[in-house]
């Protein structure tokens, strides 16, 4: 299961700021509305400790409904993979669920359906997550199968050839019988290269899924498994104090011990092919793609990362956005539109993309983009597109903060990647701050003078 961006959960969640709660269930039209929320509130509330162990643990506390959602993040993804074994994290996450002391192969997912329950995982480049939905009173039995699990994986060898079938056949559909995810993957290796953390597909290059060995999945659990690298996030109607007594009983016993910090290679000087042009008999539409190496939420000038989410929106966040005006509205695009990539551990990136309208060549597709960002770089974001970009990122849906599933993806993927509570919890306040000086800083440095950038074109064949 793919990952949600925590800024694409946030920027949902943050409308709710200045909104009042709704009324309960069944309420009569007298009943007193909630006081408003405070605009310096946290989003969420959440109360965080740590084990003895390391294991740090988050609660979110939210009774709307008797459910609790049950996560545990790994800080390692695969960015973590190690040179020619790309695929790895992957592939150990398909193996967990291959049984541990307590629980045969299997039988986990099955006791959780027989429960009610909803569970699943995902890896992304920075963590490997695994999470349950259920009842709140079955929480415990959740906490009880997860520990076993993380403790000591059986990683079965008569499994592993069936279940690297499973990797394979899921790359064969994500990947290989998709023309733009082909070359979405050709760019990034292009860009950063193939064997860069940043280059290689999260599911892996194909000769080196066939590689990886039992023994690979048993060292790399032993390097990043650990207690202390890893956070435990519940969400729904729990109690702090339950919490506390259940995760001492069941991931308490865990031994703490070392474990492999990232180390994770830096970008490289230039692009290995920063140009990439590819033919597809199966694409029918041209588009184009740019990407820009960018400090992130943890790498480099970490405080243009805020900014750069700004500007991204204001150039090309969908209708009032300067490349939506420019191309779309002005007859040249389909779509066109900007996005940052700066919730990683490691260096960010920041994309512009367009679709060409029939008619229009891509040359003069391409040209009308670096008109636009010359602009933008030549005079300078307005102050009204800087208000508009704050607004429409902290608009959205209510749900995000009445679901479960906001607060354990926004808040331990943020712990995962070493960024503090307050990075989820006081978002839309540290928005707000930014200054229309620093989003034209981060224009100049990011757009004006790239230290890594590369461009290409998908083209019918």
């Amino acid at each position: 299961m793919r990952p949600i961006p925590r800024r694409t959960a946030l920027k949902g969640a943050a409308a709710t700021l200045a909104l009042p709660a709704l009324p309960a269930a069944g309420a009569t039209p007298e009943a007193p509305r909630p006081a408003p929320r405070r605009p310096d509130a946290p989003l969420f509330g959440a109360v965080t400790w740590t084990l003895a162990n390391g294991l740090r643990v988050v609660l979110a506390e939210n009774r709307r409904a008797p459910v609790a959602a049950h996560y545990l993040y790994v800080a390692a993804g695969a960015g973590e993979d190690p040179a020619g074994r790309s695929g790895l994290a992957h592939f150990l996450e398909h193996m967990m669920f291959k049984g541990s002391p307590a629980i045969p192969s299997g039988a986990f997912s099955r006791t959780v359906a027989r429960e009610g329950g909803q569970d699943n995982a995902f890896t992304s480049r920075d963590v490997t997550g695994y999470f349950q939905t259920v009842e709140a009173s079955r929480l415990p039995l959740m906490m009880r199968m997860e520990a076993d699990r993380l403790a000591a994986p059986l990683l079965p060898e008569a499994e592993l050839e069936p279940e690297r079938g499973v990797v394979l056949e899921e790359r064969r559909q994500r990947t290989d019988a998709n023309p733009r995810a082909r070359f979405r993957e050709a760019f990034d290796a292009a860009m950063w290269g193939a064997q860069h953390w940043r280059g290689r597909p999260l599911i892996g290059w194909e000769e080196d899924i066939r590689a990886i060995t039992r023994q690979d999945m048993v060292a790399f659990h032993a390097a990043h498994y650990a207690p202390g690298n890893c956070v435990l996030v519940v969400a729904g109607d729990v109690r702090e104090a339950d919490l506390r007594r259940w995760a001492d009983e069941f991931y308490g016993p865990i031994p703490a011990r070392p474990f492999a910090g990232r180390r994770r290679a830096p970008p490289p000087a230039a692009a290995p092919q920063p140009r990439l042009e590819r033919r597809d008999p199966a694409v029918r539409e041209a588009s184009f793609l740019a990407a820009f190496a960018a400090p992130s939420a943890t790498w480099g000038e970490t405080a243009l990362a805020d900014p750069l989410e700004l500007l991204a929106h204001l150039l090309g966040g969908g209708p009032g956005s300067r490349l939506h005006r420019a191309l779309v509205e002005g007859g040249l695009a389909v779509t066109a539109g900007a996005a940052y990539d700066g919730d990683v551990a490691g260096v960010g990136s920041f994309h512009l993309f367009a679709t060409p309208r029939p008619g229009v060549t891509p040359e003069r597709l391409e040209q009308a983009i670096r008109d636009e960002v010359a602009r933008l770089l030549d005079q300078g974001a307005s102050e009204a597109e800087r208000a508009r970009s704050l607004r429409q990122q902290t608009a959205g849906a209510l749900l995000a903060l009445d679901g479960l599933g906001a607060a354990p993806r926004m808040l331990g993927g943020a712990l995962a990647i070493g960024l503090p509570l307050e990075a989820v919890e006081h978002w839309p306040q540290r928005l707000a701050a930014v200054t229309l000086d620093q989003v034209n800083r981060a224009a100049r440095q990011v757009l004006g003078a790239p230290a890594l950038a590369a461009s290409g074109w998908l083209l019918p064949a």
